[in-house]
């Protein structure tokens, strides 16, 4: 039983060590044999850190031998990016420029997830800069999809959906600023989840300045989970408050009942270019819905192209102003390649047009909320397509414009401030397929019970053996 800890889902794991069924350290060396076996095929986790976590899993041990109070994820393995500031450990954020940037103490997630008793067995890959729906750079190179094919993994939290694939950690830490957890958990057949901006504290001790205005409106840390169980007990691990963030909001997790039944909304076709197999996705989330009770209706949240071009007038021309120095001055290839066909696909803005982007942001928040105030959730597309082939944002501009426009489902959410949820619901032809679960601000519980449901009527995908 010991040998295949690694399959055990985080909330059952937690069980098992607070009573003393299954032992902190035997779970942790289970998951980093998984690693030692599984890793080198898919690159997944750039940074194992087996010593440190062994003493962690005895520390945990000793604790629940002793008596001492065991947090909700005592003695659980989990992975965290490369992206977010852990104590000791580089924050590359996959550039060969930051290899010996050591952090000096844990980010706000990281401490987070260490008071409650997780035990972080390594650090997982993302593109250099975080910015891509891919998973490569030079320092760590390329990771897989589990799943093969020449998919991507997704980014930039590819690693830590691929890794959680593959059964490396119950739980991984991922962030989205546009789609980072959401489109790896689709791409790699896992659920992820988008909290509301201010709900999970952020902050990088070892930045220099502080996060752009787009970021901070938008940019969130989350979890992805085999389970939409533990996307519940890692959000309220990762979402305590933490003083370093001012921005944090300390929000309610539970609500009263809602009058019944519920009505959902979903949109299988809201974009000419939604594949068969997508839609047929929606199709079945919504006849989960209704058999659990949702009234359930074919209506898509309003202005969904709008607000994914928002996103894109907001934060590429926001990234003008810094970010793409940054980028042509430190960045590997394939970053420089990726963020010039941003580049491309969005007009460039003077500053009073980055100004008005507000007011319209503004307008498309009080439509939703309207649309919110009729629907406890909207049910839509990851994307538009199944999983991409891996570098497709390497093409020519005309093929990176049909990529963008794909995501316009994906896109929409970040820029108004919305939680929303990505679940799978099966393969087509061998392939990860799901959907996304939105609801209103700060309303994670309508987004997590929608696709709890969602999940139960879905066959399970995940850990599997990567493929070739």
């Amino acid at each position: 039983m010991t040998n295949e800890l690694w399959r055990w889902s985080a909330a059952d794991l937690a069980q098992a060590i607070t009573h003393g069924a299954v032992s902190s350290e035997d779970a942790t060396r289970s998951v980093l044999n998984r690693i030692e076996a599984v890793n080198p095929r898919i690159n997944a986790v750039v940074d194992v850190m087996a010593d440190e976590a062994l003493q962690a899993a005895r520390r945990a041990d000793a604790a629940r031998r002793g008596g001492e109070v065991c947090g909700p994820l005592h003695g659980v393995p989990v992975t965290v990016k490369v992206n977010v500031d852990t104590k000791g450990r580089a924050t590359t954020n996959g550039v060969v420029a930051f290899r010996d940037l050591i952090a000096k103490e844990d980010s706000p997630v990281v401490a987070n997830l260490r008071k409650a008793g997780a035990i972080i067995v390594g650090r997982t890959n993302t593109p250099a800069f975080s910015h891509r729906w891919f998973t490569d750079n030079e320092l760590h190179g390329a990771t897989r999809n589990p799943w093969g094919k020449g998919l991507t993994p997704g980014g930039s939290s590819g690693g830590a959906a691929a890794a959680l694939a593959a059964g490396m950690g119950a739980i991984a830490h991922g962030n989205d600023y546009g789609g980072s957890i959401r489109y790896p958990a689709y791409a790699c057949g896992v659920a992820g989840l988008r909290p509301t901006p201010g709900r999970v504290p952020a902050f990088n001790p070892s930045a220099t300045a502080e996060r752009p205005i787009t970021a901070q409106l938008m940019s969130v840390q989350g979890p992805l989970a085999r389970t939409v169980a533990d996307l519940r007990v890692a959000f309220a691990a990762m979402a305590v408050g933490d003083a370093r963030d001012p921005n944090w909001v300390p929000a309610a997790f539970a609500h009263a009942a809602s009058s019944r039944p519920l009505r959902a909304a979903i949109a299988p076709a809201p974009f000419d270019d939604v594949v068969p197999e997508v839609r047929a996705a929606v199709e079945q989330a919504g006849r989960a819905l209704a058999s659990a009770g949702y009234l359930v209706e074919h209506v898509a949240p309003p202005r969904l192209g709008e607000a994914a071009e928002l996103w894109h007038r907001m934060v590429v021309n926001d990234e003008r102003r810094g970010f793409v120095g940054t980028v042509r001055a430190l960045g590997d290839a394939a970053a420089k390649r990726n963020v010039e066909g941003h580049l491309g696909y969005v007009p460039a803005i003077d500053a009073d047009g980055l100004l008005d982007t507000f007011g319209s942001r503004l307008a498309l928040m009080r439509a939703w909320s309207l649309f919110f105030a009729e629907y406890a959730v909207a049910i839509v597309p990851v994307s538009h397509v199944l999983p991409f082939p891996d570098g497709l944002d390497l093409q020519d501009q005309p093929l990176i414009d049909r990529m963008m426009a794909a995501q316009h489902c994906l896109l929409a959410t970040p820029v108004l401030g919305y939680p929303s949820v990505s679940v799978p619901t099966g393969l087509a032809d061998g392939t990860p397929v799901g959907v996304q679960v939105i609801s209103g601000r700060f309303r994670e519980d309508l987004c997590l019970d929608a696709a709890e449901i969602v999940e139960a009527h879905s066959p399970r995908l995940t850990p599997i053996d990567p493929r070739d």
